[in-house]
């Protein structure tokens, strides 16, 4: 493949560690209608989904149908715990601060909840306008839309495009799209399985943190200092191994 033009940031769990945070928000949501037992495990099978997508899954799973009334419910109470609690990926700032080249952010979720997030962890100012969400396009995740659309709003072939998913849904959704895809295991929802299931879903890399992808960055030809202080060391100048390209 050509250089990569475009890295493309998945929001939720790669660039902020929010998974743990909206999962105790849906769980207090859903028992404040009246329905419990909607708790972390549940959750962990929704990551990557949209938030229509995952009341159908939690129905699917637990048989409580979310009343459409209260949609606002889980905003609110994410938007809170986000306010009080949400933390950037350990090291995602020094990332992004030496990584040359264009970069958006291409999530599930809505434009408010990307913004929120980015401005309470202080990583808007390295993305600017460059937001997209699900809601812009027809499918979600692991449908390639969304990664579509930001390539093409970007300026940028989907051939010379990167992508960093924690889940399986956006991982797939990245290689439909023809992208280079790489896992981050870093968030704290992960858990000892999770990158082998990035991995089974087509991840060229899985990477369990910033540094680690700076290495594969390397070996793709894109410039990502590698600041000491953060992930495992110093400058590294270890380059991965070829990648074909993918088919678009």
């Amino acid at each position: 493949m050509a250089q990569p033009r475009l890295m493309i940031f998945d929001c939720d769990g790669v660039l902020v560690d929010s998974e743990p945070l909206a999962a105790k928000a849906y769980e207090r949501v859903y028992e404040k209608h009246g329905m419990p037992g909607v708790h972390g495990g549940i959750i962990a099978q929704c990551i990557g989904m949209k938030q229509s997508d995952i009341i159908v899954k939690i129905k699917e799973l637990t048989g409580h149908q979310f009343p459409p009334t209260a949609d606002g419910d889980i905003w609110a109470e994410t938007k809170l715990l986000f306010s009080e609690e949400l933390k950037p990926t350990p090291g995602i700032a020094p990332f992004l601060g030496g990584l040359a080249g264009d970069r958006c952010v291409a999530s599930s979720s809505s434009v408010e909840r990307i913004n929120h997030s980015l401005s309470v962890t202080g990583l808007s100012r390295f993305f600017g306008d460059a937001i997209f969400s699900s809601s812009m396009v027809k499918n979600g995740k692991p449908a390639p839309d969304i990664f579509l659309y930001a390539a093409e709003k970007m300026g940028a072939k989907p051939a010379d495009c990167i992508v960093v998913e924690d889940s399986p849904f956006g991982v797939q959704g990245a290689v439909a799209a023809g992208m280079i895809a790489i896992g981050y295991t870093g968030g704290g929802h992960t858990y000892p399985e999770h990158g082998a299931r990035l991995k089974a879903a087509g991840a060229d890399f899985v990477c369990a943190d910033w540094h680690e992808v700076s290495r594969q960055l390397a070996g793709l030809g894109v410039p990502a200092r590698v600041s000491g202080g953060w992930g495992s060391g110093g400058e590294s100048s270890h380059r991965a191994g070829p990648i074909p390209p993918r088919g678009n």
